[in-house]
Order: structure tokens, then sequence, then C-alpha cells
């Protein structure tokens, strides 16, 4: 079975964006036009855009500061591991960082199958402003056809777990959709609702999943 999972505000509530903000005094910035997403107002891509204009000239060491800060929340690691120990497929799939996301993982000692995420790229040592990757304008359907692809799942084989409007493609086509505490906007196309990493494990139990 294919598990796709959210990052920021699902298998951890630190905010990329907001601790690359308190780097540079726009945290509060960053919180807002986040907010504004999440709740459907603004298109995502347009405020991920928004939000990575703000860092512009961040050295990169700053950045990388930032990205250590990342943290799973408390259960997150026990769930992933449990289900790659079931033999189950695991992905996160999220408009944060790749490198945020890897630090947070390294930190727990746990490993996922597939990270798609995006990037902030680099020159001269400080952060261009712009942002790249594949779930920009890109959505988490999209990215949950080409990982069911790679494990030869079908749909209704997979489970997605998430809390915000940009979770909206991968919840409304997975076999099972879980919504982490999530937001008005979203909540009416999940299956299930959590609000923690121990609701979500006896919540995968019952399922059979573990």
């Amino acid at each position: 079975m294919l598990v796709a999972f959210d990052f920021d505000g699902t298998l951890s509530d630190s905010e990329m964006t907001v601790l690359l903000g308190n780097q540079n005094g726009t945290a509060e910035d960053m919180a807002s036009i986040t907010e504004r997403a999440m709740n459907d107002e603004i298109e995502y891509a347009e405020s991920l855009r928004q939000r990575c204009a703000l860092l512009e000239d961040l050295p990169d060491e700053q950045a990388q500061t930032a990205f250590e800060q990342v943290e799973l929340r408390p259960g997150a690691a026990d769930v992933i591991g449990a289900l790659r120990e079931a033999g189950h497929y695991v992905a996160i799939l999220t408009g944060g960082f790749e490198r945020g996301v890897e630090a947070a993982l390294e930190k727990e000692g746990v490993e996922v199958d597939a990270i798609v995420a995006n990037r902030l790229p680099v020159a001269d040592g400080k952060l261009t402003g712009t942002v790249e990757g594949p779930l920009i304008e890109g959505t988490k359907d999209d990215a949950l056809e080409v990982a069911t692809a790679i494990v030869g799942e079908d749909r209704d084989q997979t489970v997605a777990v998430g809390d915000g409007a940009n979770d909206l493609p991968m919840l409304e086509v997975a076999g099972l959709a879980v919504g982490f505490e999530p937001k008005p906007a979203v909540a009416p196309s999940c299956d299930v609702t959590v609000s923690t990493m121990d609701e979500l494990y006896d919540l995968f139990e019952q399922k059979e999943i573990l």
C-alpha cells in the first residue's frame, strides 16, 4: 500500500517558511500569507512565490540553521517506522523544502521511500528569492499518480494524510483520505480526521494497515 503524507502542518508542526523568515525578520509576513493559502483565499503557487521572494539574499548558512530547526511531531517517526516495517511505501508530498524534510527525518533516525518537495536555489552563498520544484504549480494528485505508478498500486490502495487546501487534490483521489486537524475548507473531503499521531496509529491499526 502507498501512504502519502503532507509535511508542514501534518508530520511536522514546524512551518518551514516561518522558520526561514525568523532569520531575516519576515516571519509574520510569511505566516499571514500561509494562512491565506491554507484557507484557499489565494492560490498555493502564488503564496509560495510571495513567501520565497521575502527570503531573497538570506545567507544559505542561515537557511540551513532554519532547516535544522524543523522537527517531526511527537509520534510521527513511530507511525512512519511502523508503516515501513509493515511493508508499505511511504511518500512525503510537500510544498515545503527538501532540506527541511530531510533534516527532520535524520534527527529522528527515520527514512521514507520518497520525498517530493521544492527547493530554494542558492547563488553566491545566498538564497535567490525564487523557488523550484514539482509542487509549485504541480498538484499532489499528480505526485500521487506518479508514486502509485512506481509502486504499482491502484488508487484505492492509497492513503493520503494532510491538513491544508493544497492537500485537497491528493485527499480527493486517495482510497482513504485522513485529515490531520484539517482546515475548515478541507474537512469535507476527508473520510476521517485525527488530531494526534497516536490517533493516526490507532486508525491504521483499526483499518488493518498496521
